[in-house]
């Protein structure tokens, strides 16, 4: 799945077009390497969020096309 897909799926951030952006910026770090928003998300990457006053950091632990809200946060483990 594409790295901006999966930003908006599992809701770390709330648009696709958002979360692109982020990825043309910069923002966005898999495993210490900026990536662009083709980048293609694996179980166990991490996703580094540069956005706001401090980064955050997640650790993806399943990958699904479609999540509802209850089930994004599922999809990911904060560190």
């Amino acid at each position: 799945m594409r790295l901006d897909k999966y930003l908006k799926v599992s809701r770390i951030i709330k648009r696709r077009t958002v979360a692109n952006e982020a990825c043309d910026a910069g923002k966005i770090e898999v495993n210490g390497k900026i990536q662009r928003a083709s980048y293609d998300v694996k179980i166990g990457d991490k996703i580094t969020v540069n956005m706001g006053a401090q980064p955050k950091s997640y650790q993806v632990l399943e990958i699904s096309e479609h999540a509802l809200k209850e089930d994004a946060a599922k999809m990911f483990k904060p560190l």
